[in-house]
């Protein structure tokens, strides 16, 4: 969902829910359409969280800045977290319905890498929303990590049917799309789980691991987990060896950085669990 959680407001400013009737935190009056994007993106720039130590530089210094432009846009307009997770899961999952079913070929590329960037930036835009109107809600989050849990199988089995519907050869190479659903899946659901552990045990969240130092350089070095990268990839589909090629180096670095982070997560998890008997 971003860098933004949803239970979280804005101080000092309101906008009217178009939708609802009801303003959505005080109230500047008069201002028109474009003044009141300019003052919602002026107060998430000021208001904006860090990011987490191992956020990817993609998601960071781009996919953020386009989510925080969309999130200043709809406010204005009444729209609501929830409506931007609609439309951000349409445009994943119409770029995820290309992959599987349309032709192999630049154009299609194109379109997708489009749709999923746009998709992912919108991912990011919710939460933001949900923080200048002051709606975040459990339910909308839960609504936002069923559409990453499914995106986040659904895009490498989509790359897996398009790349068999067109005959890749050798064959086993579709074993790449296959073993990244299975780490992508399981990174997502560990990265929850120990959330939760951490969180019962009395530590902080893996979102709230937040801080600047050496944020670019480590930022550089999870770029295999960025999704934001990922998108972009699919320019390459239709070169399809060279396509699978990139793709199978995230894949690879995706599965180092899950056992580097599988290793730190139990550690973690331990020294808690530890500390919480010594109490």
């Amino acid at each position: 969902m971003g860098n933004v959680e949803r239970g979280e407001s804005v101080p000092g400013i309101r906008f009217q829910n178009t939708q609802t009737g009801r303003a959505t935190s005080g109230s500047r009056p008069k201002l028109g359409y474009l003044g009141q994007v300019s003052e919602c993106w002026q107060e998430l720039s000021r208001a904006q969280k860090g990011a987490s130590k191992s956020a990817p530089a993609y998601s960071r210094y781009v996919n953020r800045r386009i989510g925080r432009f969309f999130a200043a846009c709809a406010v204005p307009l009444g729209i609501t977290p929830n409506q931007v997770t609609a439309v951000s899961a349409i445009f994943t999952f119409s770029g995820v319905a290309l992959i599987a079913l349309a032709p192999m070929s630049v154009a299609v590329g194109l379109v997708v890498a489009v749709l999923l960037a746009v998709g992912y930036a919108l991912d990011s835009s919710d939460g933001q929303v949900a923080r200048l109107q002051g709606s975040g809600s459990l339910a909308g989050e839960w609504l936002d990590h069923c559409v990453d849990a499914i995106k986040t199988i659904a895009l490498p089995l989509s790359v897996a049917i398009g790349l068999w519907r067109h005959g890749i050869e050798p064959q086993w190479l579709l074993i790449v799309p296959l073993a990244a659903c299975v780490i992508g899946g399981s990174t997502f659901f560990l990265m929850i789980l120990t959330e939760q552990f951490r969180l019962r045990l009395g530590g902080q969240g893996v979102s709230k691991d937040t801080g600047t130092s050496g944020s670019l350089l480590r930022g550089l070095l999870v770029l295999p987990m960025d999704y934001g990268v990922m998108c972009w990839v699919f320019v390459l589909w239709g070169w399809p060896q060279i396509f699978i090629s990139v793709y199978g180096l995230i894949t690879v670095g995706a599965a180092g950085f899950l056992l580097l982070a599988m290793r730190k997560w139990y550690s973690d998890i331990r020294t808690l669990v530890f500390a919480q008997k010594d109490a």
